[in-house]
Order: C-alpha cells, then sequence, then structure tokens
C-alpha cells in the first residue's frame, strides 16, 4: 500500500514512521510519500525516517515531493497534517485574542476560528485534488482544528474522509491505568462529543462499567493528568470525565489569568523550539536523537499554563506517553484495507448517533471499522450537562465552515460572537477586524 502524508515535514511524521516500522503483517505500507511546501524540511525529515528505519529490512520506502499531484498518485491513504500559518501563526492567534481578554489556543475558541478560516480554503483545495487524482483513497485528517476541517471536507469527499484524535485515547489509558487495568486493551470506551469537546462516559472491562469505580475514589481520579487538571470534586460532580480541553470551558478565568504572566504564549514558545530544531538537525549526525529531545521537551510543557492555573507542576513522566494516535491510524488503515475490525474513537458523520445533532455533522464518538470504513456505534450519548455546550459549539463550527468555504464574512462574525468564550458581540467584531489585518494574504477570501 501507497501511504502519502500531506504536511510530510511536520514535526508528528516519525511517529507515524515508527508505527509502519512495527508492522510487519501481510499487506502493510510499502511505500510512503511525504509531500510538503517547505522542500528543505522535507530532506531533513527524510533523514531522520532513514536513521529510524536502519536495521529494519522490509521498512517502507520514502520519497519525498513538493509537488501535490506527484506525491498523492497511486496513494491507497493520504494523512492530511498541515498548519497554514505555520507556527507564527498559532503565535498571532494566541497575542490577538490575549489583547482582546479572551483565550487565542489553536482549537479552542478565537483561536480555533481563526485557524480554521486560513486552512480550509487549503484542505478544500486538498480535497479536490485527491478527488481528482487518487478518487479511491481514504483521508484520514490530523490537520487543526480537525473537527471543523473533517466536517469541510467531507462536502467533497463523503464518508472518505475521517478525523483522528489522540485525545480520547490518551484519556481512557490514564484512566484504566488508575484503576490498574492499564493492560486492558479489551476495554470497551463510552465516549461522546465533538473533537476537543468530550466526555469518557463508560469504560467497560469484562462486560461491566468500571467508571464509577474510578469515579468513586477522588485519590484514583487525581493520580493521573486529567484528575488533577480539572480536580476530583468537579470530575464527580460532573459523572464523567472531561476530554482535556475542556479545561479552556471549565476555567476559562483562570487559564485567562495564567497565560498572562507568561513571559511567552505557547506558539510563540514552539515557533522558537522548533526553530531551533530545525537549524539543529539539518547538520546533526543524529536528527532523530535531535528530534528526540525536541518532541520530549515539546510534551514536557504541553498545556503549561493550563497546569499552573491548577497548581499542578510538572507532567509525570507517564502522562507524556504519546496517546496512541499513530496506532490509532494504524488499525484504521488496516481496518479498511484488509477488514480487520476495529473499535475506535473517530471523527465521523453523526449518522443519527448524537441525537442533539443532525446526520452529517462530524462528531467524535466510537466507531466500527471495516472495509466500508468507519461507522459510528449506537448507544454514544452526551452527558446533560454538555449538551447545551456542544449544540452552541457545532453552530459555530458550521459558520466557521460558511466563512472558510465561501467567503462570508457575516458567518466569521457570527462563528466568533456566538461561541460561548467570547462575550462580546464587540469583541468578536474587534477580533475579527484583528485577524483580517494580521492575516491579510490568507484571510482575503473573506467578503
Amino acid at each position: 500500500m501507497k501511504l502519502a502524508m500531506i504536511g510530510g515535514g511536520g514535526f508528528r511524521t516519525p511517529l507515524v514512521y515508527s508505527a509502519l516500522l512495527r508492522d510487519h503483517a501481510p499487506g502493510r505500507v510499502t511505500d510512503v510519500a511525504l509531500v510538503d511546501v517547505d522542500a528543505s524540511r522535507l530532506t531533513t525529515m527524510a533523514r531522520i525516517l532513514e536513521e529510524q528505519a536502519r536495521g529494519v529490512a522490509d521498512a517502507p520506502h520514502v520519497s519525498v515531493h513538493t509537488d501535490l499531484a506527484e506525491g498523492l498518485a497511486g496513494a491507497d491513504f493520504v494523512f492530511s497534517a498541515i498548519r497554514v500559518g505555520g507556527l507564527d501563526g498559532r503565535a498571532r492567534d494566541e497575542r490577538i485574542g490575549q489583547s482582546h481578554g479572551v483565550i487565542g489556543q489553536e482549537t479552542v475558541g478565537f483561536g480555533g476560528i481563526s485557524f480554521a478560516l486560513r486552512t480550509l480554503p487549503v484542505v478544500m483545495e486538498l480535497a479536490r485534488t485527491v478527488a481528482r487524482v487518487a478518487p479511491d483513497a481514504w483521508v484520514i485528517n490530523f490537520t487543526n482544528p480537525a473537527g471543523i476541517v473533517t466536517e469541510a471536507m467531507s462536502g467533497v469527499l463523503g464518508d472518505r474522509v475521517i478525523g483522528i484524535c489522540d485525545s480520547p485515547i490518551g484519556l481512557a489509558r490514564r484512566a484504566l491505568g488508575a484503576l490498574g487495568l492499564g493492560g486492558r486493551r479489551d476495554a470497551e470506551l463510552r465516549y461522546a462529543g465533538l473533537n476537543h469537546l468530550g466526555w469518557v462516559t463508560g469504560l467497560r472491562v469484562d462486560g461491566r462499567d468500571v467508571l464509577p469505580d474510578l469515579l468513586a475514589r477522588p485519590d484514583l481520579i487525581e493520580s493521573f493528568e486529567e484528575g488533577r487538571l480539572f480536580g476530583a470534586e468537579w470530575i464527580q460532580t460532573l459523572g464523567a470525565l472531561p476530554n482535556e480541553y475542556l479545561h479552556y470551558f471549565d476555567y476559562r478565568r483562570d487559564v485567562l489569568q495564567a497565560d498572562q504572566y507568561e513571559p511567552s504564549t505557547r506558539g510563540r514558545y514552539l515557533a522558537h523550539q522548533q526553530g531551533a530544531f530545525w537549524d539543529r538537525a539539518g547538520t546533526s549526525e543524529s536528527p532523530l536523537a535531535a528530534w528526540r529531545l525536541c518532541r520530549h521537551e515539546r510534551e514536557v510543557t504541553y498545556m503549561a499554563t493550563n497546569r499552573e492555573s491548577a497548581g499542578m507542576g510538572e507532567r509525570d513522566e507517564a502522562d507524556i506517553l504519546s496517546g496512541g494516535y499513530e496506532d490509532v491510524a494504524l488499525a484504521l488503515m488496516r481496518g479498511i484495507a484488509h477488514d480487520e475490525r476495529a473499535r475506535l474513537v473517530l471523527n465521523v458523520r453523526n449518522r443519527g448517533t448524537l441525537r442533539e445533532l443532525d446526520d452529517d455533522a462530524v462528531v467524535e464518538v466510537p466507531c466500527l471499522v471495516d472495509s466500508a470504513g468507519a461507522h459510528p456505534i449506537a448507544g454514544a450519548e452526551l452527558p446533560d450537562h454538555g449538551r447545551g455546550l456542544v449544540v452552541a459549539v457545532k453552530y459555530v463550527e458550521r459558520q466557521a465552515i460558511e466563512a472558510g468555504v465561501h467567503g462570508s464574512r457575516a458567518a466569521a462574525l457570527r462563528a466568533l460572537a456566538r461561541h460561548p468564550l467570547i462575550d462580546s458581540v464587540n469583541v468578536a467584531r474587534a477580533l475579527l477586524e484583528d485577524a483580517t489585518s494580521s492575516f491579510h494574504d490568507e484571510l482575503s477570501h473573506l467578503h
């Protein structure tokens, strides 16, 4: 099989390649095409993957491409992982958000909407190119904001685009670990929501839901990252385990205050850190070692202001482990290509799964994967306290899609003004003005 990775010069590419190197089963991926607009990063990334592959006799062949159609030709699967505007764009979103007293994080609130507005025209062109050059390929979307991007691309590709996020599986893994069940790969996860806006509502092991056992023990709740982030009392009050990104909603004022005291935003920190990494890796005898060090630094500082606002201190080494999205991606590909059935939490069209939303709304729920694609499993249910928030945010996502795909400035303003983290139409209008000024070329389609 051939896998084309769009944004193949991106930082997470070695994680995906490591999963491919571990797969020796018949019908595996044998060719990987890295596609990126940055030729220099492609060259360095190819060196990293070459170093990863040393000693692996059947390692997938890697090619590099700056021409999209060339890289897509003959692809069975396409990974989309691009960042329009780069990390500098993320830093600008954060700065604009802070200047108006709102959260500017890249997938939540203003930052997520701004990111979507400049990303959607690019991913829609990608979707059309896939449909033309590789019509039988399946697109696995990692591009943020993943729910919005997946739903927009589904307008061209239908159910052949599926979104992936590692937050749900990471949360479930840590919760099971707290119960001493970390090795149970047969646990049945019940999860419902949107991307970066969902809750674990059940964890079935041997036919019994063990989530109530966890919720009854404050000491166990606060033994893992999300438990310490939200606090045992609040999680017990909710009666469900929230995705880490809900911390921006539940503790908005606390996060904003912590952001104000930070000397640098997350985007600015990553831009500096990864800029230094690319300079170092380009000339290093072991670019893989440089990548591993940079990745560890990145994970150690993940959601640092949120943790600071909760008084958590440093991350535990166990929490720094990858959530496993590369393994989910591999299971998804094998499930579709070889009818190897798997149960995975994915971003797919609702198809009646969550009764609060229409069939075409992309939701994040457990799915059954087979040769026909990913099918949401009946029974996913939002907790009562989350229904209104999900409906409100889905409206915002739809308005962002209208703005990003069709260039409606009015829809962009509606998306900002109706987002739960933005509390004034005047602030929404000012945010939009600053975004269109700062990203003049990327947002020139708005009218």
